[in-house]
């Protein structure tokens, strides 16, 4: 017993490794380049500043329109950082060095997911605060329930879109068919994050609701990456 929990704990030690080590070249890589979070985030905020131009009126703007257009910025700008990411690993042929490499598969997807949330969320960081000001929405009247929402919203979707990023890496057309895969099956999460948002901008904000649509995006959350690390290994082999 005392043997198989110690094999155990050093193989969940090389796991975690490898991933901080993946999740740490890929960050390094992107502070010393800052190319796709420059990219994102001019991204998010011209689609952002499209919407507040063609939906705020006399300083007046659609119930919830906040909330919607939050998401969308941040489904748009996160599919861009998944393309990004993964085309200088195509341009390095760093991707096929990590496969031969004698790592554990799905930790080598744990640490691109876990870059790829640190990537978008600096981006949210400076949307979050551009969306509250032009929308006039009350974004941070329960700022801890915003930050979980986020999270959850963000893992659920980085989750797929790492998995099909990676898929596709060596696709001619892989820019047309990550968000044609990628769009379909995280709807549930942007509608989770959308209607999580939107209870968070009444006065006072809908509590109950917000932590509903957390719970909710929990579960994707764990069914995604579930099926994520199951299904890296095999589709990246073929």
């Amino acid at each position: 017993g005392s043997r198989a929990s110690a094999s155990r704990a050093v193989v969940m030690g090389q796991f975690m490794r490898t991933a901080w080590l993946v999740m740490q070249k890929d960050l390094t890589v992107e502070i010393r380049s800052r190319e796709i979070v420059s990219t994102t985030v001019f991204f998010a905020i011209s689609c952002v500043l499209v919407f507040a131009f063609a939906l705020v009126r006399d300083g007046r703007t659609v119930v919830d329109a906040a909330a919607g257009i939050l998401w969308i910025a941040i489904a748009f700008s996160g599919t861009l950082a998944l393309g990004r990411t993964f085309e200088r690993e195509r341009y390095t042929d760093t991707l096929r060095a990590l496969m031969l490499a004698p790592a554990d598969r799905p930790a080598i997807y744990v640490g691109k997911l876990l870059a790829i949330v640190a990537m978008i969320f600096a981006t949210e960081a400076l949307l979050v605060p551009l969306v509250a000001l032009l929308f006039q929405a009350g974004l941070f009247g329960a700022p801890m329930l915003l930050g979980a929402i986020l999270l959850t919203g963000t893992l659920g979707f980085a989750a797929v879109g790492t998995l099909f990023a990676a898929m596709l890496v060596r696709a001619r057309s892989r820019d047309v068919l990550l968000p044609v895969l990628l769009y379909p099956i995280t709807i549930p999460v942007i509608i989770g994050g959308v209607r999580g948002t939107a209870a968070l901008l009444g006065d006072p904000p809908d509590v109950a609701m917000a932590q509903f649509w957390i719970g909710l995006l929990l579960f994707f959350d764990v069914v995604f990456i579930v099926l994520s690390l199951w299904t890296f290994e095999p589709l990246m082999t073929e």
